[in-house]
């Protein structure tokens, strides 16, 4: 198993409040990852810091085997590796469907406009909304949007993706639409982290679910370990809880 990222004694700290605690675990290729947990866990902290939108306080984050907070490297380099699909969408407001997707590849990539405009071209396809390219984001359904910036992300071409609560800022109608780009692309094979409080679809497309409380990682297991066989007590209150409101 090659392992891609590997978080070691990992701590958060704003001020005396510490937001996490000697967190450890990797990510191996290929893997799909969810950590689920309650509001104020430390959850998104954590998707957060392994790409580096917040500064660890203390441990390591190992990409490929090298510690990238020694201060010896690019943040910029490191972050090119990572696609982030945030709550709220962060589309360019300014730019069409297309462009919006082009800008990072040009960018940051140094892809001339007409590769990354192929490369666009071919993700918004995967997700369902290559017919929008001329439409600006104000014209589609949060949905659309979140599926514009999934496609955004996986145009960088990433080794791994982030999700942070990809679905929370959405109409339940519209839930289902993402959700069903996800598993797709948890079955292409692809590197995932996912923070997310839709259980089933943890369930249903995770190789391990992490669970978070507090700061900590409480458990971690297979899915069917964790849903069906938790050996902490603070895993079954959160599953009794959050299964009854699904319900």
């Amino acid at each position: 198993m090659e392992k891609i990222i590997d978080i070691q004694h990992l701590n958060k700290s704003y001020g005396t409040h510490e937001v996490l605690r000697d967190i450890n675990f990797s990510v191996n290729k290929g893997e799909v990852v969810s950590i689920i947990g309650s509001s104020g866990s430390g959850k998104s902290t954590l998707l957060r810091c392994i790409n580096l939108l917040e500064k660890a306080s203390g441990g390591q984050i190992l990409y490929h085997g090298e510690n990238i907070l020694d201060g010896q490297h690019d943040v910029a380099a490191y972050r090119k590796h990572l696609g982030m699909v945030f709550q709220q969408f962060n589309l360019f407001n300014n730019h069409n469907v297309l462009n919006n997707c082009v800008v990072g590849q040009v960018k940051v990539l140094k892809r001339s406009k007409a590769e990354a405009e192929k490369v666009a071209m071919n993700y918004l396809k995967v997700v369902g909304m290559d017919r929008y390219i001329n439409a600006k984001p104000k014209q589609l359904s949060g949905g659309q949007k979140q599926r514009v910036a999934i496609a955004r992300a996986l145009s960088m071409e990433p080794d791994v993706m982030l999700f942070d609560e990809p679905t929370s800022a959405l109409d339940p109608e519209m839930v289902g639409e993402v959700l069903k780009i996800m598993k797709d692309l948890a079955h292409s094979g692809l590197t995932m982290i996912i923070v997310t409080h839709e259980m089933e679809f943890a369930k249903e497309v995770s190789d391990r679910i992490v669970f978070m409380d507090k700061g900590v990682i409480a458990e971690e297991g297979s899915p069917d370990q964790i849903f069906n066989n938790p050996t902490q007590d603070r895993t079954r209150e959160f599953l009794k809880r959050t299964l009854k409101q699904v319900q």
